[in-house]
């Protein structure tokens, strides 16, 4: 057999990567649209042991593979070290990113220029919905903290989590 069909053909592979701590719609709009672009799209939970999240890597984890179980080629696991280890582990050639905004393109462009004189990994910005232009896991934290509406901003499941996580915190102080 020949052609897209043949075994011999290489699977388009990329990773979104980030704390997601939690997911918010402007993860799953990033992550939808590389998943029309790629045949397998890894997203990778970065775990950082210097900040302790709201959520544990595990519960990152389930919340993510259950907001994006509808994509269907998108694998979601935990990486602690330099995200060009997990690329090179897996045979994944590229990471996606989304920009949000001028500030986030500096760093970004940093980070890409040092991934791929490491490793050769090539970076793709994708630019943010703008309805998602302003939006980040903290600031939903932040916002959700003091009682604020979140709704639009995250998937049903990871509010209502969201809204548990913060009750128990609350009960806790």
């Amino acid at each position: 057999m020949n052609g897209p069909e043949s075994e011999e053909t290489p699977l388009r592979r990329a990773v979104c990567p980030g704390s997601f701590d939690p997911v918010t719609n402007g993860h799953l709009d990033i992550i939808a649209r590389a998943s029309k672009l790629y045949d397998v799209v890894h997203v990778a939970v970065m775990v950082n042991k210097s900040k302790e999240g709201l959520f544990t890597i595990d519960e990152r984890i389930e919340l993510l593979r259950q907001v994006t179980a509808e994509y269907g080629n998108v694998r979601v696991e935990s990486h602690h070290g330099l995200l060009v280890d997990f690329c090179k582990d897996r045979d994944i050639p590229a990471i996606v990113k989304g920009l949000r905004a001028v500030s986030d393109f500096d760093y970004e462009l940093q980070m890409a220029q040092m991934n791929n004189g490491l490793s050769g990994v090539e970076t793709l910005f994708v630019p943010t919905n703008p309805t998602y232009s302003f939006l980040s896991s903290s600031l939903v934290k932040e916002v959700a903290a003091w009682g604020g509406d979140v709704s639009h901003l995250v998937p049903p499941l990871v509010l209502e989590a969201l809204k548990e996580r913060l009750a128990q915190r609350a009960g806790s102080d």
